[in-house]
């Protein structure tokens, strides 16, 4: 059986040099190209650790090269606003080929199916176009819809973030000078992320977001009041019911903390604490935000978009990083 060919727009920053290394793992699929205006021309193998001197080269390719491409999937990996000229190409086009968007684009547009594959896996499979959920936005779901019934009032979110979540493009926000001994908060109300979190979820919820001085992964701390009284031991029961037979889902009773989620293809909640009511509690997670929270996750619907077992590609031995 031929391999499948993909290509993959956006291939300069972090998430998708990280998805690039997710390809070369694949026994079944074959990069058709990576395009990237700044790195037009340079050897793949000279930006990704481990890929072969295949005389593969970074290319730079324009919506309308793209649409006539002979591609199973593209995965545009672009920041918010910059992909839709290439999908109204390919729609122009009538090319058949499917896409998984990493940006916030398809988020909020029903014609596009969100990309969470533990709960939504069998409408991403019969789908042509996923929405990759936001990085946060992973952590946050994963801690709050099993809970999504029990809440009295809408949940609050402290997140901090590393700096990759900015970008490669400099700003105050992925400055290590800038960072150095500080927290930075920004866009303190009616983030992206919170609006596709209550969307999803049928529920308000409510997140600050901050950036931090350590390159990757993400911490929540995430407050939520219950209608009716529980224990952490009931929670963290509840977790593992519906996470059971989720090899990308940890559920701790610890505290887990952001450096051990850093070059792991894992989402863990745990440390779930609870007032003496039983009517308050507080819950942590963590992930690395270019893996699940971006890379893994696409590659996971990748796979489920092409009829390959989900996890191909993905190392599920959730006590070992990444190589």
């Amino acid at each position: 059986m031929s391999k499948k060919v993909i290509g993959l727009v956006g291939a300069r920053g972090y998430t998708g040099k990280e998805l690039l290394g997710l390809i070369l793992r694949h026994p079944e699929l074959e990069l058709g190209f990576a395009s990237s205006r700044e790195l037009a021309g340079t050897a793949i193998s000279d930006y990704v650790e481990g890929w072969p001197e295949d005389g593969k080269v970074f290319e730079q390719v324009d919506p309308e090269e793209l649409a006539q491409r002979e591609l199973d999937l593209c995965v545009l990996a672009l920041p918010n606003g910059v992909g839709q000229r290439f999908v109204e190409a390919i729609d122009a086009a009538k090319n058949p080929m499917k896409i998984v968007d990493l940006s916030a684009d398809g988020r909020f547009d029903d014609a596009w199916q969100y990309g969470w594959p533990e709960r939504l896996r069998e409408q991403i499979s019969q789908a042509s176009r996923i929405a990759n959920p936001g990085c946060y936005a992973t952590g946050m779901q994963t801690a709050l819809w099993p809970l999504v019934e029990q809440l009295a009032a809408p949940p609050v979110v402290f997140g901090i973030s590393g700096y990759s979540g900015a970008g490669t493009k400099p700003s105050p926000k992925n400055d290590p000078e800038n960072l150095r001994d500080n927290l930075l908060p920004y866009k303190l109300v009616e983030h992206t992320h919170e609006r596709e979190v209550s969307r999803q979820l049928g529920a308000q919820i409510y997140f600050t977001p901050h950036v931090a001085s350590f390159f990757r992964g993400i911490t929540l701390t995430i407050s939520v009041q219950l209608e009716e009284s529980t224990s952490a031991e009931a929670l963290l029961a509840r977790y593992r019911e519906v996470y059971a037979d989720e090899p990308l889902v940890r559920v701790v009773d610890e505290i887990p903390v952001v450096r051990d989620a850093m070059q792991r293809h894992v989402v863990t909640v745990g440390g779930v604490q609870v007032d003496e009511a039983g009517e308050h509690a507080v819950i942590l997670v963590t992930l690395d935000n270019l893996l699940k929270g971006a890379a893994t996750q696409a590659m996971q619907n990748i796979n489920l978009l092409l009829g390959f077992p989900e996890h191909t590609s993905i190392p599920v031995d959730t006590s070992i990083p990444v190589e």
